[in-house]
Order: structure tokens, then C-alpha cells, then sequence
């Protein structure tokens, strides 16, 4: 049984960054430009060790606003402004291809959003069949897509099993009906079900579920129900949230009112709760927020340290380029990161001049590569051999990072990790604090230079 000591838990509960990236997207400026972007991916498109490919496309579009969201989304009912953004981002991939060499193998492509699926059969079909004849894929490449299935047709499975999606992701947030109309998220369970049915029908490799915890009317007894639920559907992965309450960054999360929201020593019941039921129905506990059965390739992953870590969340994935396209989209290559514009306009003024669509990112450091291998390393195996990182980077660890060492000493006498002179394993109840360990080698916030508002860690 995984145990957690609900004091030690809230005791660490404080803002912090997620770590799919770092540096974080607040280190990100305006004085990196298009063409430092362009001048990484020619740096990178030549040489010996080539990396495969992943691919993602932003659909920000929605039908009607949930008010918990927290991603980059528009809500609109315009089929012309769908139709207006397929156009501009098939000259985002034709721009870019012709940036790339032909024979890079694609190993990850993912839609995400918004509502990939707000877009019609038509669209997605019409998309989809653009990418598959731009790219050339692997065999064995990860095909996967966010859907909802409010409004969603098994023809819009179809069409994405025909181009060769093999994994799909689905929000069910919570079952219970209170919750549902607090957020303004009505999805009855059966609508969920039989979507899931589909799925299985039509042959899709892998399935996603996604739940959210803290949010209005929720309780350790309510979200029981759902959990157990969850649980009797069987999906291979499920991804349990925590909700973030920051209406002065979205301010449509106003809509919520703070005192209907679970405490938080309720929620800290609640995440209990969860992992205890998913673990003891067979789940294994992949990271702070991810859990898969044991044949997933994700929990393959974490037995064999092979796990991965970026803006999609966690992934199998390592050593590919990821290219992003779509407003608000961020792109990783090895030594840089560039996000493209947030509004339709610009983007598509941007691509009308023939020009890549970046609006900011950012150039690693050396001290940020050394840093980014070891949160990497953290957040993904769980700990972390200090020789391995001496002889990469030629450094001296315990001198280097005295700061953060100095750190993780309470957190051992919390049970949260052991540390030796060989290195740091985190424990079962450290996994549920990773991203608080890897802080302490985050060198923003030592320098007390990252003044970001960040979700809570719990």
C-alpha cells in the first residue's frame, strides 16, 4: 500500500513550476527572434546523431469554456476561423519542412488543445492526411490526440484511426453532476463510456483518461465515486490533476467562487484517496500526476529509466526534436526553446512574410543544460547518480550545488529521499513532492530570480 503522511505533504505545499521544460516559460524573452530559431534548426538538421521528429499541433478551438481551463484555448462556433487556422498552419509545416531534411523520421506526433476534435471529420481528415504526406513517419511513431467527447461523433474516431492515430486522451474531470455544473462541464457518464467503447472498437493502441481534484463541491466521499468508476472503465493511463485556482491569470476561473472549493486539508484527502485506489486496483504511480498499468510503455519507461519529460507531460520519447506548431505552440530543440505567437493575427501576419511565427524563447546556457539534466533526471528516474553528472559536465556536484544540497537535508529527515555521497533516490511519498526536490537545483530560484506565479505543488 503506498502511504503518505498527509502532514509532511502539507508542510511542502507551496508554488512551483511543473518541469516540462527548463528553464520555465517565465525565463522566456523577447529577444530571442525567429531567426535564432531558424539558425537551432539548422545547427541541429545537420551531423551524425540526427533525432527523430515529434510534432505538435495547438487546435485551440472550443465549443463552450470550461471554467477550470487552464490552456492556451478560444471558444468560437466560426467554422470559417477553423478553417482560416488549418489553412495558416499547413504554412507553418510547409515553412518548416522546407527547413528540414526529408528522411528525419517522425517518432511522436500529438494534437492537442482547445478541442482537436472541435474541428469537423472533414477538417481533422483533411489536416491529418496534410502532416502524414509532409512527414515521414516511423513505423512504430506515437499518434495521439486530446478529444472530447461532448458533441463527438464516432466518425471523428474514424477518421483519426484512418490517419493512423494510435492513442487517444479524454477529459472526464469528475462524474459527479454538482461538479459538472459548478465548472460548466456537463459530461454524463454514459456519453464518456460509450465514447470509450468507440475507441476500443476502432483498434486505438492506448487510452488517456484525465481527472482533476480541488475542484468546487468535491469531496474525499465524491470523488470516491468517480475514482471507482474510473477504475471499472480500465483505461491504460490516467492523469490526476491538481486544479490551480489563479483567476488573475485566467479570468474566466472567476466563474468559480473560491469558497465552494474543497479546503485544503480535504483536498490533500482527496489526492490521498486517489492514490491509494489506483495503486491497490494495479496501477503504477509513474510521477506526481500519472499513473499507468504495468504493460504501458510509460511504466516500461520508469522501470528502465527511459522516461521523458516535456511540454506534453511525461512521455517515452527522449532525444527527439519537437517542433510545434499553432498559436502559442513551443518549439524544443537541443539548446533552445521558441514559442509562437499567442493571437491569430500575428501569427498569421508572421506567416503572410514567409517567417517562422516566433514571438519569444529562449537560448540554454551551459550552467541551464547541466540544470535541465538533473531536474530531468529527477523528475523522471527518481533520483540521481552525482558521478554521472561530474563526468558529463566536468564539474565538482557537491560544490557546485551546495545550495541545493544544503536543501534536501530536511527533506531526508522528512523521509522524501535518501542522499548519500553517491547520490539522491526519492521515496514513494517523495514522487507526490518531486517537483519541491527538484527546485532546489532550479538556478532561477536560487538566485531568487524567478518572482513567477506558479500553481501549488500539491
Amino acid at each position: 500500500m503506498f502511504k503518505i503522511d498527509l502532514e509532511k505533504i502539507k508542510k511542502y505545499d507551496k508554488p512551483g513550476p511543473r518541469y516540462t521544460s527548463y528553464p520555465t516559460a517565465p525565463q522566456f524573452n523577447e529577444s530571442f527572434k525567429a531567426a535564432h530559431y531558424l539558425d537551432e534548426i539548422i545547427k541541429t538538421n545537420y551531423g551524425e546523431n540526427l533525432h527523430d521528429l515529434s510534432l505538435y499541433y495547438h487546435l485551440p478551438y472550443c465549443d463552450t469554456l470550461c471554467y477550470f481551463c487552464g490552456c492556451n484555448m478560444i471558444i468560437t462556433r466560426n467554422r470559417d476561423r477553423v478553417k482560416e487556422y488549418i489553412r495558416y498552419i499547413k504554412k507553418e509545416m510547409d515553412l518548416l519542412r522546407s527547413c528540414l531534411l526529408p528522411d528525419r523520421k517522425v517518432t511522436q506526433l500529438h494534437w492537442g488543445g482547445g478541442t482537436p476534435t472541435h474541428l469537423n471529420p472533414d477538417e481533422i481528415d483533411d489536416l491529418a492526411s496534410y502532416i502524414q504526406s509532409s512527414f515521414n513517419f516511423k513505423d512504430s511513431s506515437e499518434n495521439g490526440c486530446e478529444i472530447d467527447p461532448r458533441g463527438l461523433t464516432k466518425a471523428h474516431l474514424e477518421v483519426l484511426r484512418k490517419n493512423g492515430f494510435n492513442r487517444i486522451s479524454m477529459g472526464v474531470q469528475d462524474f459527479n453532476e454538482k461538479v459538472q455544473k459548478a465548472t460548466n462541464r456537463i459530461q454524463p457518464e454514459d456519453i464518456t463510456r460509450q465514447t470509450v467503447n468507440w475507441i476500443r472498437e476502432l483498434g486505438f493502441q492506448s487510452l488517456n483518461l484525465d481527472l482533476i481534484y480541488g475542484l468546487p463541491y468535491q469531496s474525499t466521499e465524491t470523488f470516491a465515486e468517480t475514482v471507482n468508476k474510473i477504475i471499472d472503465i480500465s483505461p491504460d493511463r490516467i492523469a490526476v490533476f491538481n486544479y490551480a485556482h489563479v483567476p488573475w491569470m485566467k479570468k474566466h476561473m472567476a466563474l468559480i467562487h473560491a469558497e465552494d472549493l474543497p479546503v485544503p486539508e480535504e483536498k490533500l484527502n482527496i489526492l490521498k484517496m486517489t492514490i491509494e485506489k489506483l495503486t491497490s486496483a494495479g496501477y503504477v504511480f509513474i510521477g506526481m500526476d500519472h499513473f499507468a498499468k504495468p504493460n504501458d510503455d510509460l511504466a516500461i519507461a520508469l522501470k528502465e529509466k527511459k522516461l521523458y519529460r516535456n511540454f506534453q507531460g511525461y512521455s517515452t520519447n527522449a532525444n527527439a526534436d519537437l517542433y510545434a506548431m499553432g498559436i502559442t505552440a513551443i518549439s524544443q530543440l537541443q539548446k533552445i526553446y521558441a514559442q509562437n505567437y499567442k493571437a491569430e493575427k500575428e501569427y498569421y501576419n508572421a506567416l503572410d512574410r514567409e517567417t517562422l511565427p516566433t514571438v519569444k524563447g529562449y537560448q540554454l546556457t551551459e550552467d541551464d543544460e547541466l540544470r535541465r539534466f538533473i531536474i530531468m533526471k529527477i523528475m523522471c528516474d527518481f533520483g540521481l547518480n552525482f558521478k554521472t553528472v561530474e563526468e558529463k559536465f566536468k564539474i565538482d556536484f557537491k560544490k557546485y550545488f551546495v545550495w541545493g544540497l544544503n536543501n534536501l537535508r530536511e527533506m531526508e529527515t522528512d523521509d522524501l529521499l535518501t542522499l548519500n555521497d553517491n547520490g539522491i533516490k526519492v521515496t514513494e511519498m517523495g514522487r507526490l513532492l518531486i517537483r519541491n526536490i527538484a527546485m532546489n537545483f532550479d538556478g532561477y530560484i536560487e538566485r531568487k530570480e524567478d518572482t513567477a506565479r506558479y500553481s501549488r505543488t500539491v
